[in-house]
């Protein structure tokens, strides 16, 4: 080819420029020609692909469709160019930097379509179940990272003339290096490694690590990173080391068992908490949730006094119900028949240890729902419900006296 341009600028100008001007000419079809056969072949390639791709629907071809897989197959046409030009002397004394060229272009193809490849697997994974439970975008990262490193050696190697084994041996001498640029790629290699076998995290888990104000979904695990797109709709990005490293919470298994704990009390104001008299008795026994409660309970009570030949002209003698002991059994009995409360989960109202602000109660039970809106309604209509029949029991919610009630309970002491 060289020869016959020559020839023809020769025919035109002769001068001193002449093969200058036939290298220009020849570099300039080479040039041509490839962008030429690679258009010509992308345009066939990804016409068809796209048509396959529409009439089957959505599978394996469209995810690397959709990775521009096909797209790039088309520069293996550009190395077979060069090639094609090497053997036929198409630019004396360079033809070997043209093969160069061509096996560094050819590696470059390689990693292009190397690239999305593993990004199409990915992609392929992701439509299984089991890529919640075993993501492997993080290995995939890492088989990426791998294949660029030595796909740059390659090229680097091509280009010196030396043997790429040769080049990656010295690459050991560079580990101290390597291991401080990627420490946070090998720290999330392995923590996503321990997340992975030991089933601690998934993509859509609930995870909850208030150090890195994350609280919401898990949208992706990558080699260093998990993105958590959080209840207001922001996204936090956690390294993953972080998660081995620090603590979190996860709460998948309260999805999983359909349920979720309430756990919150009441405070008992002291002050009104005393024994039940016949009046009361008498009241409480006509509220149809504890009726049963209270006739078996004054039944035993008045036995065992009987039987005690207890004086009960005292009251701290003997033994006797108090509004308080009442509430919580009124509290247990109203969580039991009450919708929306899981029955088959523990129901337990608790006294706490009290520590200057009146006498906990807490409530401990389960909603039959996981979804975050539909517990807070239940939670909150059983605390208003509480909150508002509390007073039908003799009993008050403490509250921290105000400096109205201060000065008032100073004015009073005068």
């Amino acid at each position: 080819m060289f020869a016959f341009l020559y020839s023809l600028i020769e025919k035109i100008y002769s001068g001193s420029l002449t093969n200058l001007i036939t290298y220009v000419f020849s570099f300039l079809v080479i040039l041509i020609s490839c962008a030429l056969i690679f258009w010509i072949l992308r345009y066939i390639s990804v016409r068809i692909m796209k048509r396959i791709t529409n009439r089957f629907g959505r599978n394996w071809l469209h995810i690397l469709y959709n990775n521009r897989f096909f797209h790039r197959l088309a520069w293996i046409a550009v190395p077979f160019m060069l090639n094609l030009f090497a053997s036929i002397d198409s630019l004396p004394g360079y033809n070997t930097l043209l093969e160069k060229f061509s096996h560094v272009f050819s590696v470059i193809v390689f990693l292009l379509l190397a690239s999305s490849a593993i990004s199409s697997a990915d992609d392929i994974y992701r439509g299984y179940e089991i890529s919640k439970i075993r993501p492997i975008k993080g290995i995939l990262q890492v088989v990426q990272t791998f294949i660029y490193i030595v796909g740059g050696v390659t090229v680097i190697a091509i280009f010196i003339g030396q043997n790429p084994v040769v080049l990656l041996g010295g690459i050991g001498a560079l580990t101290a290096v390597i291991t401080l640029v990627f420490k946070d790629a090998i720290l999330g290699f392995v923590a996503g490694i321990q997340l992975t076998a030991n089933d601690m995290i998934r993509i859509g888990d609930w995870i909850e690590m208030p150090k890195y104000a994350a609280d919401g979904t898990v949208i992706d695990l990558s080699l260093t990173t998990v993105k958590v797109q959080n209840f207001d709709k922001s996204v936090t990005s956690v390294p993953a080391y972080a998660l081995i490293s620090d603590s979190f919470i996860n709460w998948r298994g309260m999805e999983k068992a359909g349920a979720r704990r309430i756990k919150r009390a009441l405070y008992i104001d002291v002050s009104g908490i005393r024994l039940c008299d016949d009046q009361m008795i008498e009241k409480f026994s006509k509220i149809e949730l504890i009726q049963s409660y209270i006739q078996n309970k004054t039944r035993e009570i008045d036995e065992y006094n009987q039987k005690n030949n207890t004086d009960l002209s005292v009251p701290v003698n003997g033994r006797h119900l108090t509004n308080l002991g009442v509430f919580r059994i009124y509290i247990v009995e109203y969580l039991k028949q009450r919708n929306g409360i899981h029955k088959q989960m523990p129901i337990i109202v608790r006294q706490l240890e009290s520590k200057g602000e009146g006498i906990p109660l807490e409530i401990y039970a389960y909603t039959d729902t996981t979804k975050w809106a539909e517990y807070e309604v239940i939670q909150a209509d059983i605390f208003d419900h509480l909150y508002s029949v509390i007073s039908e029991f003799g009993l008050s919610l403490y509250q921290l006296p105000s400096g109205n009630d201060l000065m008032k309970a100073f004015r009073k002491g005068q």
